[in-house]
Protein backbone atom coordinates (compact mmCIF):
# COMPACT_ATOMS: atom_id res chain seq x y z
CA UNK A 1 0.00 0.00 0.00
CA UNK A 2 3.03 2.57 0.74
CA UNK A 3 4.41 2.01 -2.71
CA UNK A 4 1.24 2.01 -4.29
CA UNK A 5 1.08 5.89 -2.54
CA UNK A 6 4.51 6.37 -3.64
CA UNK A 7 3.20 6.13 -7.50
CA UNK A 8 0.33 7.50 -7.18
CA UNK A 9 2.06 11.06 -5.31
CA UNK A 10 4.60 10.46 -8.50
CA UNK A 11 2.35 10.78 -10.67
CA UNK A 12 0.85 13.88 -8.72
CA UNK A 13 3.75 15.44 -8.98
CA UNK A 14 4.35 14.67 -13.05
CA UNK A 15 0.76 16.00 -13.63
CA UNK A 16 1.43 19.07 -11.39
CA UNK A 17 4.73 20.18 -13.41
CA UNK A 18 2.97 19.80 -16.55
CA UNK A 19 0.55 21.77 -15.65
CA UNK A 20 2.97 24.08 -14.94
CA UNK A 21 4.80 23.82 -18.20
CA UNK A 22 1.34 24.39 -20.01
CA UNK A 23 0.70 27.28 -18.09
CA UNK A 24 3.67 28.89 -19.32
CA UNK A 25 3.82 27.44 -22.70
CA UNK A 26 0.60 28.73 -23.40
CA UNK A 27 -0.90 25.50 -24.20
CA UNK A 28 -4.83 25.61 -25.20
CA UNK A 29 -7.65 25.18 -22.72
CA UNK A 30 -8.51 21.96 -23.14
CA UNK A 31 -5.38 20.74 -22.25
CA UNK A 32 -5.35 22.31 -19.11
CA UNK A 33 -8.95 21.08 -18.36
CA UNK A 34 -7.42 17.74 -19.09
CA UNK A 35 -4.33 18.17 -16.65
CA UNK A 36 -6.80 19.61 -13.95
CA UNK A 37 -8.90 16.63 -14.39
CA UNK A 38 -6.18 14.13 -13.69
CA UNK A 39 -4.78 16.02 -10.87
CA UNK A 40 -8.12 16.22 -9.32
CA UNK A 41 -8.43 12.28 -9.90
CA UNK A 42 -4.71 11.49 -8.09
CA UNK A 43 -5.39 14.03 -5.22
CA UNK A 44 -8.18 11.63 -4.74
CA UNK A 45 -6.80 8.44 -5.25
CA UNK A 46 -3.62 9.54 -2.66
CA UNK A 47 -6.28 10.59 -0.12
CA UNK A 48 -8.34 7.37 -0.40
CA UNK A 49 -4.97 5.09 -0.60
CA UNK A 50 -3.78 7.68 2.55
CA UNK A 51 -7.08 6.19 4.69
CA UNK A 52 -6.55 2.58 3.75
CA UNK A 53 -3.31 2.73 5.11
CA UNK A 54 -4.76 4.41 8.34
CA UNK A 55 -7.48 2.16 8.73
CA UNK A 56 -5.06 -1.04 7.80
CA UNK A 57 -2.55 -0.07 10.60
CA UNK A 58 -5.29 0.20 13.13
CA UNK A 59 -6.53 -2.95 12.35
CA UNK A 60 -3.33 -4.49 13.82
CA UNK A 61 -2.45 -3.54 17.13
CA UNK A 62 0.95 -4.93 16.86
CA UNK A 63 2.22 -2.38 13.56
CA UNK A 64 0.17 0.49 15.34
CA UNK A 65 2.37 -0.20 18.33
CA UNK A 66 5.81 -0.15 15.92
CA UNK A 67 4.61 2.89 14.31
CA UNK A 68 3.48 4.54 17.65
CA UNK A 69 7.19 3.43 19.04
CA UNK A 70 8.95 4.70 16.00
CA UNK A 71 7.30 8.23 16.42
CA UNK A 72 8.52 8.40 19.80
CA UNK A 73 12.24 9.19 18.09
CA UNK A 74 12.92 12.57 17.18
CA UNK A 75 13.16 13.34 13.24
CA UNK A 76 10.89 10.19 12.60
CA UNK A 77 7.98 11.82 11.17
CA UNK A 78 4.58 9.31 10.08
CA UNK A 79 6.07 8.69 6.87
CA UNK A 80 9.44 7.31 8.11
CA UNK A 81 7.46 5.45 10.80
CA UNK A 82 5.33 3.33 8.24
CA UNK A 83 7.87 2.43 6.07
CA UNK A 84 10.46 1.43 8.75
CA UNK A 85 7.44 -0.18 10.27
CA UNK A 86 7.07 -2.37 7.45
CA UNK A 87 10.38 -3.40 6.39
CA UNK A 88 11.77 -4.53 9.95
CA UNK A 89 7.96 -6.32 9.73
CA UNK A 90 8.48 -7.91 6.71
CA UNK A 91 11.63 -9.37 7.11
CA UNK A 92 13.97 -11.12 10.11
CA UNK A 93 17.28 -9.20 10.90
CA UNK A 94 19.18 -10.41 13.41
CA UNK A 95 21.17 -6.94 13.76
CA UNK A 96 20.79 -3.39 12.78
CA UNK A 97 23.67 -4.09 10.44
CA UNK A 98 21.28 -6.26 8.39
CA UNK A 99 18.95 -3.67 8.20
CA UNK A 100 21.33 -1.11 7.34
CA UNK A 101 22.80 -3.34 4.58
CA UNK A 102 19.06 -4.44 3.05
CA UNK A 103 18.26 -0.94 2.53
CA UNK A 104 21.72 0.04 0.89
CA UNK A 105 22.91 2.29 3.79
CA UNK A 106 26.48 0.56 4.45
CA UNK A 107 29.66 2.68 2.56
CA UNK A 108 31.10 0.22 -0.75
CA UNK A 109 34.90 1.32 -1.63
CA UNK A 110 35.16 1.81 -5.26
CA UNK A 111 38.86 -0.57 -5.44
CA UNK A 112 38.44 -2.11 -9.54
CA UNK A 113 40.77 -2.00 -12.74
CA UNK A 114 42.78 1.82 -12.13
CA UNK A 115 40.08 3.42 -9.67
CA UNK A 116 41.71 1.60 -6.43
CA UNK A 117 41.63 4.83 -4.92
CA UNK A 118 38.15 5.99 -5.36
CA UNK A 119 35.94 7.16 -2.99
CA UNK A 120 33.42 5.13 -0.93
CA UNK A 121 29.94 5.69 -1.66
CA UNK A 122 26.25 4.16 -0.73
CA UNK A 123 25.72 1.12 -2.01
CA UNK A 124 22.02 2.53 -2.80
CA UNK A 125 21.10 -1.75 -3.12
CA UNK A 126 17.77 -1.20 -0.95
CA UNK A 127 14.51 0.53 -1.42
CA UNK A 128 15.08 4.22 -2.57
CA UNK A 129 11.84 5.41 -1.08
CA UNK A 130 12.84 4.10 2.22
CA UNK A 131 16.34 5.81 1.86
CA UNK A 132 14.57 9.43 0.66
CA UNK A 133 12.37 9.16 3.92
CA UNK A 134 15.43 8.61 6.09
CA UNK A 135 17.57 11.02 4.36
CA UNK A 136 14.88 13.34 5.00
CA UNK A 137 14.95 12.30 8.77
CA UNK A 138 18.63 12.89 9.00
CA UNK A 139 18.55 16.42 8.61
CA UNK A 140 16.46 16.65 10.65
CA UNK A 141 17.72 17.56 15.06
CA UNK A 142 17.68 14.75 16.64
CA UNK A 143 20.20 14.65 19.74
CA UNK A 144 22.20 11.33 18.70
CA UNK A 145 22.15 12.23 14.83
CA UNK A 146 23.49 15.82 15.46
CA UNK A 147 26.25 14.57 17.74
CA UNK A 148 27.40 11.84 15.14
CA UNK A 149 27.13 14.64 12.50
CA UNK A 150 28.91 17.25 14.03
CA UNK A 151 31.59 14.86 15.22
CA UNK A 152 32.38 13.36 11.59
CA UNK A 153 32.69 16.80 10.40
CA UNK A 154 35.47 18.06 12.49
CA UNK A 155 36.59 15.22 11.60
CA UNK A 156 37.06 16.20 8.33
CA UNK A 157 34.74 13.95 6.39
CA UNK A 158 32.18 15.30 3.63
CA UNK A 159 28.66 16.25 4.38
CA UNK A 160 27.25 13.59 2.48
CA UNK A 161 29.20 10.77 3.94
CA UNK A 162 28.28 12.28 7.45
CA UNK A 163 24.71 12.23 6.28
CA UNK A 164 25.06 8.64 5.22
CA UNK A 165 26.17 7.73 8.38
CA UNK A 166 23.43 9.27 10.25
CA UNK A 167 21.04 7.07 8.36
CA UNK A 168 22.60 4.78 9.37
CA UNK A 169 22.51 5.47 12.84
CA UNK A 170 18.74 6.45 12.44
CA UNK A 171 17.77 2.69 11.14
CA UNK A 172 20.26 1.25 14.08
CA UNK A 173 17.82 3.69 16.74
CA UNK A 174 14.68 2.27 14.93
CA UNK A 175 15.81 -1.20 15.06
CA UNK A 176 16.57 -1.11 18.98
CA UNK A 177 13.69 0.75 19.95
CA UNK A 178 11.79 -2.52 17.98
CA UNK A 179 13.53 -4.89 19.04
CA UNK A 180 13.99 -3.50 23.00
CA UNK A 181 10.40 -2.50 23.03
CA UNK A 182 10.77 0.51 24.22
CA UNK A 183 10.36 3.83 23.82
CA UNK A 184 13.56 6.47 22.30
CA UNK A 185 15.38 8.09 25.15
CA UNK A 186 17.18 11.02 24.31
CA UNK A 187 21.02 10.98 25.63
CA UNK A 188 20.59 13.30 28.85
CA UNK A 189 17.81 10.77 30.00
CA UNK A 190 20.06 7.21 29.48
CA UNK A 191 22.90 9.09 31.45
CA UNK A 192 20.55 8.87 34.60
Amino acid sequence: MLMRLDCLETDLRREQNRHEQATVRGSAECVLVSIDGCIEFLRGQCKAMGKAIDKHVLAHDSLSQRITRLRTIPAVGDKTAKRMAAVLGANDFASAKQVAAFLGLVPVKSESGSSVRGRAHLSKAGNPRVRASLYRAAVVTNPDVKALYDRLCAQGKTKMSALGACMRMLVHICYGVLKSERDYMPPEARKS
